[in-house]
């Protein structure tokens, strides 16, 4: 694909890619906004470094895509700015958000079509990376008995499995924990391609099998995901920013830097309710 306000370098063939010539702190002009968002349907995440944003700033670029989302289980840290998600982690931390595969809120009935990370500490040793999976190829390199097998498949995923026993208790009663039944297999509402849809840290249970069936089902499929030639790994720098696709993509938080500190925000962009149109060739 050829751009003409915006270069992009691919990290691999099938996923990642990081994006030069954009200042993300000033309005996207028509031009340059299609083509970040060509660039994104491309290549699932793209990455941008040496980025100055305000919160409004990062918000303003979130609201290009679509309207924003509230996290339904994360506290608000800045009462004026509810869709601003803080993403960290220090001394004091035992765990942090997303060291499971996953999709963001796939919970909701209505998922996040993206979310924009941006980080502006890191750690000092270059850890703390985050690695992306590509979701078209974890579904076009199963075999056809078993994308056969998978086409009317559902899969019920649960904000509990994410989100309740990392919670304070007396947080709890505050907080809101979602569940949704979505289809096994994603048609992506631009692209037209096949994904799968189910992670390791949402999805709970397949309704249609039993439930030793379900339970091997689905460990078979989260192994799948975790195959490193779908996945692409973005090593953080101070005021880099991440943009993934939620709908075709997974990722997973690597916390591999205790006790340093890793600090950003994140605004989501809504997304619809996931559907499943077979392809001719499925």
């Amino acid at each position: 694909m050829a751009y003409q306000s915006i270069e992009v370098r691919k990290i691999t063939p099938t996923i990642g890619a990081e994006i030069h010539g954009v200042d993300l702190a000033r309005p996207l002009g028509n031009q340059q906004f299609q083509e970040v968002h060509d660039a994104l349907m491309d290549n699932l995440v793209i990455f941008f470094r040496d980025q100055k944003m305000s919160i409004d700033q990062h918000k303003d670029f979130g609201r290009r895509f679509g309207p924003l989302h509230v996290h339904p289980n994360a506290p608000i840290t800045f009462k004026e700015h509810p869709e601003i998600l803080v993403i960290k982690a220090d001394e004091t931390s035992r765990h942090v958000a997303g060291e499971e595969w996953h999709s963001d809120v796939s919970c909701d009935p209505e998922p996040p079509m993206g979310s924009i990370l941006y980080l502006t500490e890191v750690p000092p040793d270059g850890a703390g990376d985050t690695i992306f999976a590509n979701m078209y190829r974890a579904y076009e390199t199963l075999s056809d008995p078993m994308k056969k097998m998978l086409q009317g498949l559902t899969a019920l995923h649960d904000s509990t499995k994410a989100h309740y026993y990392r919670a304070k208790a007396t947080d709890r009663d505050e907080m809101q924990f979602p569940n949704a039944e979505h289809p096994i297999v994603r048609t992506h509402p631009v692209t037209g391609r096949q994904g799968l849809y189910v992670s390791r840290g949402f999805t709970l249970r397949i309704p249609q099998l039993k439930k030793h069936e379900s339970d091997a089902l689905l460990e078979m499929l989260y192994r799948h995901v975790e195959t490193p030639e779908f996945h692409c790994r973005f090593k953080w720098q101070p005021n880099s920013v991440a943009f993934w696709d939620n709908r075709c993509t997974q990722h997973h938080a690597m916390f591999d830097y205790f006790p340093h500190r890793r600090y950003g925000h994140r605004v989501t962009v809504c997304g619809d309710k996931p559907f499943h149109r077979p392809s001719q060739t499925a």
